[in-house]
């Protein structure tokens, strides 16, 4: 008995530490995108890089339980419109490129920064 409870226990310490990093990759993500300066792309009509990550967020806080992970956070709040399935695009300096793609990569970045 004493060894399923401190099973448990471990089990319970690592998802803790689990979801703190993932909420810290995700908060650093929606930074990301506020700051980026990029113009967005959504449903044919485009925003400030501002008002893109005030949609995120809000789609964020709606699907909150769902997101395990930052993978599971850009998937479902930041790669495509929930209403009509198309895909949110970013332009920065020039190019234009999926959201899911540009926020993919800045993760990668930051994991490998913050090790």
């Amino acid at each position: 008995m004493n060894k399923l409870l401190i099973i448990l226990l471990l089990f319970s310490v690592f998802a803790d530490v689990y979801a703190a990093e993932a909420n810290k990759e995700i908060e650093h993500l929606l930074g990301f995108v506020e700051d980026s300066g990029c113009t967005f792309e959504r449903n044919g009509s485009t925003y400030d890089s501002r008002e893109a990550r005030s949609h995120i967020q809000r789609k964020y806080d709606y699907i909150k339980k769902r997101v395990k992970t930052a993978e599971d956070f850009i998937r479902y709040a930041a790669t495509e419109s929930s209403m009509s399935g198309r895909k949110y695009h970013a332009t920065c300096e020039g190019r234009t490129i999926t959201s899911e793609e540009w926020l993919t990569t800045e993760l990668k970045r930051y994991r490998q920064q913050n090790p």
